[in-house]
């Protein structure tokens, strides 16, 4: 064979084994969400739909938690890369949870509802008093918001008797037995069973705390040691996905109202208010971190006032 028809053949060749080659295997990470009905956290769901997770070489697995305090309970049990959960949350780094937060991803919390029933004695806020008040769990952005609802009020802390009884539908169950007089909830919860004629919004959180950030993202402190880029990369999937919502609203509502099980009309009631919290570049709020800080003696999370460097990471989103 002549040299010509050597480097010929090899011409040839160089396609075909670029073609055969594997391509690089997404990289698989454990993304935790502290509840189901949430429409920030849908956009977990969303990314995965739209490719946004794919796009940077990301094998998202998506696991719902019962509450805060679950979805750190994994993250000290070494099962979550990654998790999506409330501010107060930040204080179980400082309790020994190997996790800390990244990057906010949501501000004051417009999303987060007081639910009665139509045969609870609860017609307005001023009602609360005294009653019992279902949370999600201990610790959590429903508990944290209903004491600072009491405290604000100038009951105290504990003017609201919080009851913390995981998921929604355990919640509603004990309402309409009487057992609680109220429940905090997603907007899209209580606008759910608004429409279905068996309760009504009392009201919501948005006025009430507006210098907070009611979610964050959260990775592991294994993630941030050993793989930043992947930190990186997660994060500049999820704020695509962030800019998505906002600027597909038909497509968003589609996903979320499936994703958290309830109408699309619920989604569509809520969708202003959620979106206009979000925060589409991860930065937090100094003083939004404050407030959180000086919050988590009084819900019990620990007791004392953490530094900020023991609740999250500047590393990946700067702190203004």
């Amino acid at each position: 064979m002549t040299p010509r028809n050597i480097t010929r053949r090899a011409a040839l060749a160089a396609p075909l084994a670029l073609a055969a080659a594997p391509a690089r295997a997404a990289d698989k990470i454990r993304a935790g969400k502290a509840i189901t009905s949430s429409f920030p956290f849908s956009g977990l769901e969303l990314g995965k739909e739209q490719g946004m997770w794919a796009a940077e070489g990301l094998d998202v697995e998506i696991i719902a938690f019962a509450g805060d305090g679950r979805l750190q309970q994994a993250f000290g049990a070494g099962g979550l890369d990654f998790g999506v959960g409330s501010g107060p949350g930040m204080g179980y780094a400082a309790k020994g949870v190997p996790a800390r937060a990244v990057a906010a991803l949501a501000n004051e919390p417009r999303n987060m509802a007081v639910l009665a029933t139509n045969n609870s004695p609860v017609k307005s806020m001023a009602d609360l008093k005294g009653r019992n008040v279902g949370v999600t769990t201990a610790g959590a952005l429903t508990d944290w918001l209903t004491r600072r609802l009491s405290v604000d009020r100038g009951w105290g802390p504990d003017g609201v008797q919080v009851v913390p009884l995981g998921e929604a539908r355990a919640r509603f169950a004990a309402m309409k037995s009487g057992e609680l007089a109220a429940s905090v909830s997603s907007i899209e919860e209580a606008l759910a069973v608004q429409e279905r004629g068996e309760g009504h919004v009392i009201g919501t959180f948005g006025e009430a705390v507006p210098d907070f950030h009611t979610h964050v993202i959260f990775a592991s402190d294994a993630m941030i040691q050993k793989s930043p880029d992947t930190v990186r990369r997660f994060l500049r999937a999820w704020f695509k996905v962030a800019a998505f919502m906002r600027d597909n609203r038909a497509a968003t509502v589609k996903s979320v109202a499936h994703t958290m099980g309830v109408p699309e009309t619920v989604v569509e009631a809520a969708y202003d208010d959620e979106i206009k919290m979000l925060n589409y570049d991860g930065t937090f709020s100094a003083k939004a971190v404050d407030v959180i800080r000086a919050s988590l003696k009084d819900l019990g999370i620990v007791d004392f006032t953490p530094d900020v460097k023991q609740m999250l990471s500047t590393e990946f989103s700067a702190i203004r």
